[in-house]
């Protein structure tokens, strides 16, 4: 979007608020840092400037000289005048040293009182700018720091390339500001450059993600709006600082909220800038661009259809003013800015919207759009497009677009006349639920809010309870004094006090920490549906019975899976992060079944991105996540935790378990610095909202990411929480959180053997119980540990290397390498030198970067034996014939069958072998083998 006025940001702007740039700015600093210059740009109010003060700020201070100047596009016919804002105050200090033509020139350049230009004295001019730079330099660091490049005068920018571009070796750096284009592939910084020093750095500021958006309006006081409002300021702003700033400041001083439909309100600060070329239009032109504005995704087609009979002449008259985006490929009439689009609708009078949409109801060949279309184009209630609309809901809802179908259905209960049957509560409860699906929870509470405000109805009043609850999300317990309200409601009716008393189940787990108690609640809620024939709310219940079955090590886990898995189906609640397939994912997982767990939450993940259930895709991202790195996948376990955060704080669902999860998978493939910021986030999320479940897990995250940071005394501290938490809890199944082996592994670390073996003997007997095979490995990875701080070391070796094979079969990739990485430590106590390869060559495998790391560090501190090639002329004919084979890469088994002998023999010449040569594993063959081929 090209603005041609000179549009500055609000009042109280602040330099150091610098959100959503990160890796730019980490980028500028570092071209700086070494010296270089920067050349920030992109659109009008997109945060140049920001992030310009912010780093001028920063780098200013290690300057001796600090050059500034800031253009405006009203002074920026006049000659010499960035010139003088620059050097207008430091001249005097180094006029002394420029020879006598160049001092006159400058002088009369700056200063206005002579006759020089550039056609004049050009060769003097461009000497004299360059000599005042290197006189400066000369005493010190020189930075200049330029903003609105674009506006500079054309005779200083032509002096400041010249001196830029001959800087080589001067301390002098130049950091600047320019505006370009919307476009990214527009090169329109190449001319900037051009006023630049050579090699300069060009860094774009893009538009800000919808996050940005949100924490930027929190920032300056545009707080409690709702999720679904930022999403439309996103979206019409299209993630431009200074244009999203503006729309809230609108928002806010707006007495009413727009509905559903209608437009934001567009300041007239913001619509200036279009207004003045939507005013070269003709008349029939502007109502062109009215029509496709009020259109989802305008076409050619759609607008003649909708009576723009000359709409190809009149739409390309609005792309040569820049209303428009170039015609490219396709046939998608596309505003050069979202902005454009919601100014010409907010200017046009309500009378023309109705006939722009009442034009688009007949020529839209979507039905839920036709629908949309003729709700906005009527007045007042209106049975007949309340069925369209409630109709047209229910196609968007099944085709994966709930957040659509909750819009449409308010439209809905916008036309339903007060005795509608359904009535319009009803069709507002319905959007409410949509909502809750899209994930836009403050909607769907607002929604509820209002039905609660005057409705008496007890099966609408508990419907909206269920409703407020939902929202809650993990945050159960700032709603607890809904229920008491709720079960009154709900009366007799065994319907109504089923829905209530599975949301009670919840409540029992998350406020209370009461998993006995949440099972109880989940059967009674299961038998009330049952009587009630409510068959969505059996298998919900029977789902999450079965959930705090299996967290209990309760044996009737499998049993009430099956019972919740049982036809008939409801196929929404069959996909549903709370529904039994869920609950069967966990089974599979806790139970070591990887590749079939895999597949299951695979299958779950696909089907809700196709019903546009976003909280459960939230859910279901982590649990793929979790599969991988279960699996060892790291980076791919990392890739998706990124991806469900990301969700997360888009949605602001579940974002203390997301961040307890994309913890774990950063200390596994990521940044350990970056898993302690977010175990600490979840923790203090879940200590917030008062979630003991969350809080477990999330302290578990924190004990891993300080174990794998090194920090055994902190990794101690947060687990001893954890432990005592699950058992308060009545948490009995070591595979729901896996922290008791970082437990064992970091008490040993600080001295701690005695407690480190009652952690392992109680966590040992209730895997034994339940057939937890990778925690018993796991366990004995940590029990090897404290057998060797006891100075058992032979009997640590082999329990080690047991569990190392264990886990390799059972295929848990990272912890296998984390067990040879426990042995290749291991061989550092005793006798011969110790290698780390085994362990590098498996954390590689998974991409555990953390992991490999500590490896290279353990590496550098005990190296690798050098085995000498000749020291093969040691060995016997068979032990030479075996140590072969082994550099060819042949396992035991191959050995022996191209031997003749049996594995057994294999194995003990192999040992043989290692003592002869004094190595410890096949590793170190292969290397002598790389190393004579190097020779």
């Amino acid at each position: 979007m090209t603005v041609t006025g000179d549009f500055k940001e609000p009042a109280r702007p602040r330099p150091d608020l610098v959100i959503g740039r990160e890796e730019l700015v980490a980028g500028a600093r570092e071209q700086l840092s070494r010296g270089g210059s920067v050349l920030i740009h992109g659109p009008a109010g997109i945060g140049k400037s920001t992030v310009l003060r912010a780093l001028a700020a920063e780098y200013g201070e290690a300057a001796r000289t600090v050059l500034r100047c800031s253009a405006t596009e009203s002074e920026s016919h006049l000659p010499f005048l960035a010139l003088a804002d620059l050097l207008g105050l430091v001249l005097d200090e180094v006029s002394q040293a420029l020879p006598a033509p160049q001092r006159t020139a400058l002088e009369s350049a700056l200063t206005g009182r002579g006759e020089s230009t550039l056609q004049r004295d050009g060769l003097a001019l461009r000497l004299a700018v360059l000599s005042v730079l290197r006189a400066l330099a000369s005493r010190g660091p020189v930075l200049i720091v330029a903003d609105d490049l674009q506006w500079l005068d054309s005779a200083s920018t032509e002096l400041l390339g010249f001196a830029a571009r001959r800087l080589g070796g001067i301390p002098v750096q130049m950091l600047c500001a320019a505006r370009t284009e919307t476009e990214p592939e527009a090169q329109q910084h190449d001319r900037h450059l051009r006023a630049s020093p050579p090699e300069t750095l060009a860094v774009r500021v893009n538009p800000l993600s919808r996050a940005q958006v949100a924490e930027l309006l929190g920032r300056r006081g545009y707080t409690g709006l709702p999720r679904s409002t930022v999403r439309d300021i996103h979206r019409t702003s299209g993630g431009n600082p200074l244009f999203a700033l503006e729309l809230g400041r609108a928002l806010a001083e707006s007495p009413t909220a727009p509905r559903p439909g209608e437009p934001l309100p567009v300041p007239t600060s913001l619509r200036a800038l279009v207004l003045n070329r939507l005013g070269m239009l003709s008349p029939e032109a502007r109502r062109t661009l009215l029509v496709a504005s009020a259109g989802a995704r305008p076409t050619q087609a759609l607008l003649l259809a909708a009576g723009r009979a000359n709409a190809e002449t009149e739409t390309a008259s609005a792309a040569a003013l820049g209303l428009l985006a170039p015609e490219r490929e396709g046939p998608v009439v596309r505003f050069a800015h979202p902005l454009i689009s919601a100014a010409v609708y907010a200017e046009a009078t309500a009378q023309e919207r109705r006939s722009a949409h009442a034009a688009l109801s007949t020529a839209a060949s979507d039905p839920i759009e036709r629908a949309r279309h003729l709700a906005l184009a009527a007045t007042g209630a209106d049975p007949r497009v309340a069925a369209r609309l409630a109709e047209a809901a229910t196609a968007a809802r099944d085709r994966g677009a709930p957040s659509v179908a909750a819009g449409l259905g308010l439209l809905a209960a916008r036309h339903t006349p007060v005795d509608g049957a359904p009535g319009p509560d009803e069709r507002r409860l319905q959007a409410a639920e949509d909502a809750l699906t899209a994930g836009e929870t403050d909607l769907a509470r607002d929604i509820a809010r209002d039905v609660l405000s005057r409705a008496n109805g007890p099966a609408n009043r508990v419907r909206a309870w269920m409703v407020v609850i939902d929202a809650a999300g993990q945050a159960m317990a700032e709603v607890d004094a809904v229920f008491p309200q709720a079960l009154a409601d709900a009366g007799d009716d065994p319907g109504l006090l089923a829905l209530v008393r599975y949301q009670l189940a919840w409540r029992a787990l998350l406020v209370e920490g009461e998993m006995t108690k949440g099972r109880e609640e989940a059967a009674r809620a299961a038998e009330l549906a049952e009587r009630a024939g409510d068959r969505r709310t059996e298998l919900l219940a029977l789902a999450f019975r079965a959930q705090m079955e299996t967290l209990m090590g309760h044996a009737d886990a499998p049993a009430t899976i099956q019972r919740a898995m049982r036809e008939p189906q409801d196929p929404r609640v069959a996909c549903d992060h709370n529904g039994a397939g869920a609950a069967r994912f966990r089974w599979l997982i806790m139970g070591d079944q990887l590749a079939e767990a895999r597949t299951t939450i695979t299958a779950l993940l696909r089907e809700v991105r196709r019903r546009g259930m976003v909280e459960s895709e939230v859910h279901f991202l982590r649990g793929l996540a979790e599969t991988e790195l279960r699996a060892g996948h790291c980076g791919r376990a990392l890739d998706l935790a990124r991806e469900s955060l990301r969700l997360a704080r888009d949605t602001g669902i579940g974002e203390a378990a997301t961040a307890m999860f994309t913890s774990l998978a950063e200390a596994a493939g990521g940044d350990a610095g970056r898993a302690l910021a977010l175990a600490r986030e979840a923790v203090e999320r879940a200590e917030d909202d008062g979630d003991l479940i969350y809080l477990s897990r999330a302290l578990g995250a924190l004990g891993h990411a300080h174990l794998v940071a090194g920090d055994a005394p902190a990794a101690v501290q947060a687990l001893r929480r954890v432990r005592e938490l699950e058992e308060g809890l009545g948490v009995t199944d070591p595979a729901r959180g896996r922290w008791h082996g970082d437990l064992a592994e970091a008490l040993v670390r600080i001295g701690e053997p005695a407690e480190a073996q009652d952690v392992i003997d109680t966590t040992r007997a209730r895997a034994l119980r339940l057939g937890r095979e990778s925690v018993l490995a796991v366990l004995d990875r940590a029990e090897a540990l404290a057998r060797a701080a006891r100075g058992e070391l032979g009997a640590a070796a082999r329990q080690l290397t047991s569990a190392q094979d264990r886990l390799a079969k059972l295929g848990y990739g990272l912890e296998e390498a984390r067990a040879a990485y426990a042995l290749a430590g291991l061989r550092t106590h005793r006798p011969g030198p110790a290698s780390y390869d085994e362990a590098a060559r498996l954390f590689r495998r998974c991409r555990a970067l953390p992991w490999l790391r500590q490896v290279e560090t353990a590496a550098t501190v005990n190296p690798a034996p050098v085995i000498a090639p000749a020291a093969l002329d040691t060995l016997a004919a068979t032990e030479r014939q075996v140590a072969a084979l082994v550099m060819e890469g042949a396992t035991n088994r191959e050995i022996a069958a191209r031997l003749f002998i049996s594995v057994k023999t294999v194995e003990a010449t192999l040992t043989r072998v290692y003592r002869k040569l004094g190595i410890r594993s096949r590793v170190d063959i292969v290397r002598l083998a790389a190393g004579g081929r190097a020779g």
